[in-house]
This record gives structure tokens, sequence and C-alpha cells, in this order.
């Protein structure tokens, strides 16, 4: 570490949004310093959220593969399940992004800072390191990036032991793949890492407090996607408001009540899951005494740069409002050190994808039906099966559809909604396309390499202002 203690940005928080901010705002010339309190970079994404369970979601659904599709594909295997071989592929796989990370900070000639941060006053952060010493950083901004943490259950104690009661966290670690498995919560982590378990062996019943899984998700997309992972074998106890989670003798139990009224029931399972959310955190990092305001919902307060209400002060990410999403972050990041160097940074929150990384995978873009029908829009859907797409047939990866939304009256392109095999890298297309305020015509009459599974959103679109050619 040097001794130089002043910079023109010190970030709080190394995760997607503070590391690729810190990045862009030496690119730009700033003087930058990030303080991490964990010994490696990256947050929760890097660390124990994104990375390391998609790792385990591409193991295991090469798993089930083995074991369900090759002999269609005449390939004859006996696949045997290595768990310790697979969480090994995970930590390798964490090790070799945090490390990326560390490797830019220094190609980038970024200070980093090991401890954890507080804001004394604008322009100056104490930093007290993992000995107890303490470190003053001077300097003209500063960015809050300290991300999100376990949400837990409204209400409801839940105490985490790491093995049978356990978070997003520890579900990426177990030492061994359970009998049975309580999700509690239908989102995105819920889904995902219940998913992981599932491929691998367990029983997996997911406990929702609303009517529907994947929450503000379009609802042909979630009613379509509860299909398929009931075929896979989840059971899903929706509509239901958790009162407890306890340990038992032989793992630990969720009880819960309609959230309409009626009876209580209690599920066991070896393992639950709590997979409720997350919220802003902010613990510790002297926003009071700083006077730095925050909303009903613990969020930072912002303007439209980012900055708070204290001059000099900034946040991005999961602390301030939008969804929590690494990618929506890394964009504020990349914005905020544009407007800190003078530039006209800013995020077009009209288009940020949002991603389930199960299997098949469900993507999403601008508008569902339902936000469009609550502000009165005419719209036109176009819609088209990926069963009838020529590579997806090949690959054994037919479930699924892709649904284009459009303005009924000008054919721009409002929406773009996908369940299927790769959909995450498929959404991408129709993500640039808003961006440039595109029509589905556009869309339709781009040229699209055959056979590929982008065909099927080339066929959507042709649905919304004609007809597609393939159904």
């Amino acid at each position: 570490m040097s001794d130089t203690t002043s910079f023109d940005l010190v970030v709080i928080g190394s995760g997607p949004g503070g590391y690729v901010g810190a990045i862009k705002a030496a690119q730009l010339g700033l003087k930058v310093a990030v303080v991490e309190k964990r010994q490696t970079y990256g947050g929760t994404c890097l660390n124990v959220g994104c990375i390391p369970s998609k790792a385990l979601l591409h193991a295991s659904e090469m798993f089930a593969e083995a074991n369900h599709s090759f002999a269609d594909l005449g390939i004859k295997v006996a696949p045997e399940l290595d768990l310790p071989t697979m969480l090994g592929h995970k930590d390798k796989t964490v090790k070799a992004n945090v490390d990326g990370v560390a490797f830019l900070f220094r190609k980038n000639k970024i200070e980093g800072v090991t401890g954890t941060g507080r804001i004394v006053k604008a322009g100056e952060v104490e930093v007290t390191g993992p000995d107890g010493a303490k470190r003053t950083l001077q300097t003209k901004a500063i960015c809050i990036a300290t991300g999100s943490e376990v949400a837990g259950i409204p209400g409801v104690s839940v105490a985490f032991d790491g093995e049978t009661i356990v978070s997003s966290d520890h579900a990426i670690a177990l030492a061994k793949v359970p009998a049975s498995m309580v999700v509690v919560g239908g989102g995105v982590i819920g889904l995902e890492l219940g998913s992981v378990w599932s491929r691998l062996g367990a029983r997996v019943t997911v406990v929702e407090y609303l009517d529907k899984i994947l929450g503000p998700m379009d609802g042909e997309v979630s009613a379509q996607f509860q299909k398929l992972l009931v075929k896979q074998g989840f059971t899903f106890k929706l509509g239901a408001k958790v009162t407890a989670v306890e340990k038992t003798g032989s793992g630990a139990s969720v009880t819960f009540e309609p959230a309409k009224g009626g009876a209580a029931e209690t599920l066991e399972a070896e393992v639950v899951l709590v997979a409720t959310g997350r919220r802003p955190f902010t613990e510790g990092l002297g926003l009071d005494e700083a006077g730095v305001a925050r909303d009903k919902a613990g969020r930072i307060e912002i303007d439209a740069h980012y900055q708070t209400n204290v001059p000099g002060i900034y946040a991005i990410g999961d602390v301030v409002k939008g969804p929590m999403l690494a990618h929506k972050a890394e964009d504020e990041g990349i914005a905020l050190a544009e407007i800190l160097a003078g530039q006209k940074g800013h995020v077009n929150y009209g288009v940020i994808p949002s991603v389930v990384y199960t299997s098949p995978e469900i993507a999403s873009v601008g508008k569902t039906e339902e936000e469009l029908k609550a502000e009165g829009l005419d719209y036109k859907v176009g819609k088209f099966p990926v069963m009838a797409n020529g590579r997806a047939r090949a690959m054994l990866h037919t479930d699924g559809f892709v649904k284009v939304l459009t303005d009924a009256r000008t054919d721009k392109v409002l929406g773009g909604h996908i369940v299927g095999f790769g959909a995450g890298d498929m959404i991408a297309e129709i993500s640039v396309l808003m961006e440039f305020g595109g029509s589905a015509e556009d869309l339709a009459r781009t040229c699209h390499a055959h056979p590929t599974l982008s065909e099927a959103v080339r066929e959507a679109a042709f649905a919304a202002f004609a007809k597609p050619i393939h159904v």
C-alpha cells in the first residue's frame, strides 16, 4: 500500500458497480482507491452470488443432461456425481474472476484498501483494517457501492446455521446433496439454487407468498415456466405466508398459512433455503453521522447524477432504487465515472434485461403485458414457440417461447420475453433494438444466420407486425 491518502475518487465496495466504476474512472484519468472489507474483490456477485451460482448451475445442468438427454443423442454414459469436484470447479471459477479484478486494479493503477470503510464527512473516509489499524483517505468524491445482503423473512426470526437453515450464501457450498429441500421464495435466487440441488437429486418444494413465481416478470412467462419446473420435479405452494422456520431433529421445518386466510401447514425437509430477496447494505458506513438521507426501504436517496443530498457523496447499485442486478450497478458505475470526469454519463433504465439462469433460461427486457395493460397502451403481441426452431430441435432444447411486445400504432418494440435455452444471450438482441428505438419490422428484416436459436426471436418479431414463417 502506498502512502498516498488523497484521491479524486474513493469507492466503498468492490462489487460489480464499485469495481467497474473504479476502472472506468481510472481510465478517464482520475486517481482512484477502492475500499473492500473482504480479502478478495468482486463483492457478493463474484464471491458468493452470480459467479459461483452460475458455475453450479452449468455443472448441474450438464449432470442432468448426461442422465436424461445423452442417450437420445446416441451417447451412452453412466454419470456419477462427484460433488467435491463440482464444488471445486465453482471455487476455481470464483478465484479466476476475483483474481482478474485484482489484476485490472493493478493495470489501471487503482489502490485497493482492505478494511471496513466509514464516511467521516464529505471528502473523508476512515478505513479500519483487519488488524484494527485505521487509515484516513482524503478524496474529492466518495462513491457508496456496498451492495446488498440477505433480507430474511419479514416478521419471522430465522436462525441461519449454514447447514440445515441456509441463505443463498450457504446454498452454494452444501457438503452433500439433501434428500429434500424447501425453498422459501419463488424469485430468481430461490429458483436458480433450487434447480441446482433438484438436478443433483433433492426433492424441492417452493413456498411463495405471491400467487405466481418470478414476481414482477411477465405473467405468461411465469405460468409457462412453473409448468416446466413441475415437470422437472418441483412442487409449489403459492399464496403462502411463512410464519416460522425452525430447526428439527432431522433437518428443519417451514410453517405457512394461506395468504388470504386458512389453516396452517408445516413442511419438513433436510435443508431449508430462505431466498426471500435482499436489502441494501449500509451498516457501519456512517451515513447518519454524515447526514446522508435514505428512503423508507433503507435505500440511499440520489439525484439524476447519483449524488446524495450531501455534495460529494454518491451512491450506485443495490443501495439505491431500481432492480438489484449486477449489470445495472455496472452501468451506474460507468455513468458516475463519466459524470465525475466531466462527461455526460447516463443509464437507460427502460432497457435493463433480467435473466433467470435455470433450465430453460428466462430472459426479459422492457415492459410486461401486465404493465402495458395497466398503462392503458394499445399494443401487439408477437410469439413464436421454440419447438418450431430447427436448431433447438437438433439440440433437444425445445421448451419455451419468444414474445415480443410492440406499440400497436408505431410498431416500436416495448418489451421482449424469452423462455428457452440460451435466453440470457438472445435477449441482448432485443435490448440493442430497444436502445435504438427499433421496431419489430426492423428486427424481422435483419438477416439472421441459419440455423440458430436467435431465429426464434426474428420469428416472434415477424409475428408482431405480420406473420411468422415457420408456424
